[in-house]
């Protein structure tokens, strides 16, 4: 099996604080992964950099290599195009826009990837029916419960087909129903689609069903 994730000796530093210490990570194609430990941890620094947000120490020797590229010497800009392309984010406060419907929150990441309107909207539209929501694809998020607004995030994290999704505590924000519900559905997501999930959370039922739980602490995977 293909590892889409693999990175060797990664380490983060703010200020003089050591965040992430040598840490090194594999993962395999299709693989639901979950990463628990103490706040402070670096967990969140950890999905920062496997998502190109963040960047690792350039002084050290180091290996970041996602989806078969090496990630250590590309530009900025192509930066930018292949995390659009191959890696969709889920947050544990939604973050979609307010001022904007259901189907069009979904539809930006496909739109900066210069889909065109009528592709994007479509693939929109089936990823928000797929999700429960196609009665809602008009509804501001203002409009939306709680549970509705992420899955809504899902669908958007979804839209370009990344092979790999990254979610940072997805269900922090919810009730135990909707939590449940948003759980499920990363593992019939994976089934439907083969994606890679990769999981921040301190949920332990969401922790314990995934294909491998792996504890940080201190900046390192113990």
């Amino acid at each position: 099996m293909e590892h889409v994730i693999d990175i060797k000796n990664i380490h983060k530093y703010y200020g003089d604080v050591a965040v992430l210490k040598g840490l090194d990570l594999t993962i395999k194609k299709g693989e639901i992964v979950a990463i628990v430990g103490p706040s402070g941890a670096g967990k969140t620094t950890l999905l920062q950099i496997l998502g190109t947000l963040d960047q690792p120490e350039k002084n050290k020797d180091y290996e970041l290599n996602i989806n078969q590229t090496s990630l250590k010497k590309i530009t900025d800009k192509a930066l930018s195009k292949f995390r659009n392309k191959h890696i969709g984010f889920i947050f544990q406060f939604h973050q979609l826009l307010p001022e904007f419907t259901a189907l069009e929150n979904v539809c930006i990441p496909a739109f900066i990837a210069n889909t065109n309107k009528k592709d994007a909207e479509k693939k929109a539209t089936e990823l928000l029916s797929f999700l429960g929501l196609s009665h809602r694809t008009e509804h501001k998020p203002s409009q939306l419960s709680g549970g509705e607004q992420q899955r809504v995030a899902v669908a958007r994290a979804l839209i370009n087909n990344p092979s790999i999704i990254l979610a940072d505590e997805p269900s922090g924000n919810l009730d135990s129903a909707a939590a449940k519900n948003l759980h499920e559905l990363f593992f019939k997501l994976r089934d439907e689609f083969g994606q890679t999930f990769v999981l921040v959370t301190h949920n332990e039922e969401l922790a314990n069903m995934a294909d491998r739980k792996l504890t940080m602490k201190d900046g390192k995977i113990s």
